[in-house]
């Protein structure tokens, strides 16, 4: 089913063809998909296509737009995004439309060639060997997202006290890793199929990150089996993982959906039910993840 056009964004749209493209109006106009931001197919009387976002609403509370220019023109400019037309200060975007674009779900992500695939254009962006000098710190988000959960009023788990205290300590016993240039939001509606290879899109939370971050959330995404995730990592690291480097795919899994967890509470108040659902999922997963890195902990303790 088609997503409705809000009303709202017509006037909005109509303006940034005229300002980008000098075009006058589009001649037909399709909602995309995304959580937070309204993003349309908008084709042109003269039947070129472009892709226009409108940011969604709090959205300027968690993302700085200045520094996701940084990391979308990098992404551009390595060929693994749209071409990238207009950005606004407001988050406002305008970008080519990819042809033949078939957005991928997790069955999709699944199949082993699209597996390797991913691993190649994430591994590119991690060895570009640029320094964006955006920050993606982990720890520090999150507590500005328990700032916004409390300020906000939204309930929070009882547990989370321990939970929290229980990742902390994961942190603590491993090395600082090395940061790169990571997307950290790989979600499998980011991932588009074009004409001619794969793209991965919506550089909004892309920062300086462990590489293996952005791994460990395309598995949770995708729903990874443990074949799966070898299957990644093999094909990202062309070669077998080490021990170590398995233990860190682990905790960046913790550490994915620990955050995703806060982050989905500060959207309950502009998102509703469908938001806290998506949280309270998150934080079951991660308390899978911790059991998980305990158990790996004493086998090698043995």
């Amino acid at each position: 089913m088609a997503r409705q056009i809000e009303t709202r964004d017509i006037p909005r749209i109509r303006e940034l063809l005229q300002r980008v493209l000098g075009a006058e109006d589009y001649a037909r106009l399709e909602r995309l998909g995304g959580l937070t931001n309204r993003t349309y197919k908008t084709v042109l009387e003269n039947g070129e296509i472009y892709v226009v976002r409108i940011p969604g609403e709090g959205t300027g509370d968690m993302i700085c737009r200045a520094d996701e220019k940084i990391s979308t023109t990098l992404a551009c400019s390595l060929g693994v995004d749209a071409p990238l037309l207009y950005f606004g200060d407001g988050g406002e975007k305008v970008s080519r439309y990819i042809p033949k674009a078939q957005t991928l779900c997790a069955a999709a992500l699944q199949e082993p060639e699209r597996i390797a695939q991913a691993a190649e254009l994430l591994r590119r962006v991690h060895t570009c060997g640029k320094d964006t000098g955006v920050p993606f710190q982990v720890f520090s988000m999150a507590e500005s997202y328990e700032g916004i959960i409390k300020n906000k009023g939204v309930p929070m788990y009882a547990d989370y006290p321990e939970i929290k205290e229980a990742v902390a300590k994961i942190r603590k016993s491993l090395p600082e890793p090395s940061l790169v240039p990571c997307h950290n939001d790989p979600l499998c509606e980011n991932w588009v199929q074009g004409a001619d290879k794969l793209y991965l899109l919506d550089w909004e939370y892309a920062g300086m990150n462990d590489p293996m971050w952005d791994l460990a959330d395309v598995s949770i995404e995708a729903g990874y089996t443990q074949e799966q995730d070898n299957r990644l990592l093999e094909s990202y690291l062309q070669r077998k993982p080490t021990g170590e480097e398995q233990r860190r795919f682990l905790a960046n899994k913790i550490y994915v959906d620990y955050l995703w967890t806060l982050w989905a509470k500060t959207r309950v108040p502009y998102d509703g039910q469908p938001m806290e659902d998506w949280a309270a999922e998150r934080y079951t997963r991660l308390k899978g993840f911790l059991a998980e890195f305990g158990r790996l902990e004493a086998a090698v303790c043995r």
